[in-house]
């Protein structure tokens, strides 16, 4: 049984010195990405326990997201 669900490859972080714009931008990136990845597993979880935990990693995500675009927008 597969355990992990994985959309693609992790977007990189890149470390070079940037703007907070560019930052900001690759962490919404970031974010999307791991709110997509917890989608795709909750949709194949059928164990309750990968469930709770899908479900988790669901609201973080979103709640990571949801900042990120605040902050985002306040620029």
């Amino acid at each position: 049984m597969k355990v992990s669900f994985r959309i693609g490859g992790r977007p990189s972080a890149e470390l070079a010195s940037k703007t907070p714009e560019e930052a900001l931008r690759n962490n919404l990136q970031l974010a999307k990405w791991e709110l997509d990845n917890a989608y795709a597993g909750f949709e194949y979880a059928t164990d309750p326990d990968l469930i709770d935990c899908y479900i988790f990693q669901l609201n973080a995500a979103m709640k990571r997201y949801r900042y990120l675009l605040n902050q985002w927008n306040g620029l």
